[in-house]
Formats: C-alpha cells, structure tokens, sequence
C-alpha cells in the first residue's frame, strides 16, 4: 500500500442517461479535488450504455477537465460499472459516488485516509450511524431502515448502511473481492459488503449528510424484491462455504500495546450467558406470543406459528449472537447452517404442540394456545440455548462459572 503523501486516489461515477446532472456534478467535484483534497485524484465516468447523449458529453467533459476521463460500457448495471472500472483503475483507492453528489463532500477524506493509512480495507458512508444528517422523504426513509434492519437480523451484519452511495476501498483488497460478487445491479453494495465482513475484512463507517434527490432512476419495488433474492443467495454462499475467499489478508487477533496490560478473559462467563440468553428469551418470546395472537386472527395455527417463530427467531439469534455468546469464534458458514437447523428442531417442537392440543381438545380456545405454546416455548428455548453453547458455538474454549 502507498504512503500518505504518495497514495493515489481513482473516484468512479457510474451514470445512465445523465445528460441535466452530469456537467454540476463534475465541475463541483473537480473543484473540490483541487481546493481541500490533499491526494492525487481522477475522476472517472462510467457510461451504463446510456441512449440520451450521456457518452458524448462525458468525453467533451474529460477534454475540458484535466483529472476527468469516461469509459463507456455496453451494458446497463451499476455493479457492472464498478467491477470494470475498479479491476483497471491504476489507483491506490478506489471511490464510488453518485452523480448526484447526494452525499456532503466533506465526508471524501474520512472516508479514504483509513483505506490510505492501512487501518481498514473498505469505508462507507452511512446516513444511519449516530452523527449523520439527512434530508428525504419519509418512504424512502422507511425503506432504508428496513431494509438495512432485514440485513442485521438475517446476516448478523455490523455496518449500518448497505446502499449509499459513498463507498471507497483498497484496490488491492477489493480486486480479490469482486470475482466473487455475482450481482451487477442495486444488490452489488449489501453483496460486497457482507463478502467482507464474512471474510473478516475491516469496514470503516463515516457518518455523512445526506439530501435527497428526486429525480432518481431506482425502480423501488423491483429493487427490493432483488435485494431480498441476493441475501437468500449469499446467505446460502456462506452455509455451503463457498463465501470464504481463501486469498485474502487475514488481520491479526487483537492484542494489547503495552506490555504490562491486564488482559480479561477471553469467553464470557457461564452466569453471563444464562443471564443474557434468558432475557432475550423473555422479550423474545414474549414479542412471540402477542405476534402469534395477532397473525391467528387472519391465519391458520401452523402458519401464524410459522410466521410468529421466524420474526422473532431472527431477532433472538441476533441479540444472541450479539451478547450472549459475543466472544466465540467459530466457521460462519457452518454456524448458519447449524442454526437453520436448529430453526427447523424448535418450530417442529412447537408446531407438535400445537397439533397435540388440537388431537386432544377438538376447538381449543385462542387462551388455551398462546398458554400450550408457552409452555412449549419455555422448553425449547432451553433446547436453543444447549444447542446454541454446546453445538452452534462450540468451536470455542468453555467460559468460565
């Protein structure tokens, strides 16, 4: 990796028929460049085989602009754009921004200089994290949140914002990266961004401002149904293992600088985990049963307790993740399959209440369930935690009492 004074810096702006934005957003950001950014930059216009004259400007643009240079691309696909201009971009760092400069430029320096000094391998900005200001209407906030939220609990993910459109990465990290990132479209953001993590690379968040603009070519509806698709796929990718890059720097184990520190243990202790997974348990189970109530109003026993288990049980395992067993280390891919499986054990074991009380009680009131399945609900969840500590996260030394 370059050194601070020589690191070079390549910022791609992907567009599609981006004749009215085009022009703004080159000479705001090349003149940004030239008076606060302390790197050697270029800019980079990545034509999605654009139909309204986009190409032809962005050529008369690099002529006029020194830094500037377009590239046309016969195919459509933001994702598409970004793997071709970032496998031959000769730089240090890698940028993509929108051509709207939606996002505040002072958030450009953040975000590169722990990619420059070595101290992260990707940087992102993020409308989400504390700090950060935005300006948007309420749906698209609404649907951001959500599905960033969908993200945590399926993926167990630590970044915040998938989608924004304020990402830089080392060029020498994110090459490995992108010959496994399959989409090339919207989804190619959250795709890269959970192959890194998966793979124990270090993502850098900046909190940046954020307004809005309307005249935007993102297909909301289908976007999303191709989002949720691309997690099924790489969430499937990581069961089976083939989400691992075996290529890539592995960071070192944290350790401490000084050489007298007093190090904590490493696993919580077993009072920590009962304690932590027992309140979860409880806010868990409770959310359950007041979810199971309200979805038997419009569906049948076992598809209400589907539905119910599912929305809760991805909470649970995240909360559990998260808290009671925070310190263990264990394969990812495996550990997702293994809770799949433990899933299907704990629904089976509820649903076989249920239908036991109905073989026993021919109309069973709606009291009589919720009461079945938490009883049914205390036992599992004492089956989860066993299967949790002893099987799930078992890679592990055993905490301490």
């Amino acid at each position: 990796m370059a050194t601070l004074s020589t690191a070079t810096v390549d910022i791609v702006v992907p567009v599609y028929n981006e004749v009215r934005s085009l022009p703004g957003c080159v000479r705001v950001l090349d003149d940004f460049l030239a008076r606060e950014f302390p790197f050697p930059a270029s800019i980079t216009i990545v034509d999605n085989a654009s139909t309204d004259g986009t190409f032809e400007l962005a050529m008369e643009l690099s002529a006029q602009f020194e830094r500037v240079r377009a590239v046309r691309l016969e195919r459509k696909g933001r994702g598409h754009a970004l793997k071709e201009s970032w496998r031959a971009s000769p730089a240090d760092v890698v940028v993509y921004m929108d051509v709207d400069l939606s996002t505040g430029l002072d958030a450009l320096l953040p975000l590169v200089t722990p990619l420059v000094n070595g101290h992260s391998d990707l940087a992102i900005g993020s409308r989400l994290a504390p700090g950060s200001r935005t300006v948007r209407g309420p749906k698209r906030e609404l649907i951001s949140r959500a599905y960033n939220t969908v993200i945590k609990w399926t993926h167990g993910a630590r970044f915040s914002d998938a989608q924004c459109g304020f990402k830089a990465a080392r060029a020498d990290i994110v090459r490995q990266l992108l010959d496994h990132v399959e989409d090339d479209a919207w989804f190619f953001d959250t795709e890269l961004l959970l192959l890194a993590e998966h793979n124990g690379l270090r993502i850098h968040e900046v909190p940046v401002d954020w307004v809005e603009d309307v005249d935007s070519r993102v297909d909301v509806v289908s976007t999303a149904r191709d989002d949720l698709r691309g997690l099924i796929r790489v969430a499937r990718a990581k069961a089976v293992g083939t989400a691992r890059i075996p290529d890539l720097p592995r960071r070192p184990e944290p350790r401490a600088a000084h050489p007298d520190a007093v190090i904590g243990a490493g696993n919580p202790t077993m009072t920590w985990q009962v304690l932590s997974f027992a309140v979860i348990g409880v806010l868990s189970t409770a959310a359950y049963l007041v979810l199971y109530a309200l979805l038997r109003q419009w569906l049948p026993v076992l598809g209400a307790n589907l539905l119910a288990l599912v929305l809760c049980t991805l909470f649970n395992t995240e909360a559990n993740r998260r808290f009671t067993f925070a310190r263990r280390r264990g394969g990812a891919d495996r550990a997702h399959l293994k809770g799949l499986v433990v899933f299907g054990l704990y629904y089976a074991f509820t649903s076989g209440a249920l239908l036991g009380l109905h073989a026993l009680v021919a109309a069973p009131s709606q009291l009589v369930e919720v009461l079945v399945l938490a009883i049914a609900s205390v036992v599992g969840t004492i089956g989860r935690f066993l299967l949790l500590r002893g099987w799930v996260f078992a890679s592990t030394a055993e905490p301490t009492i």
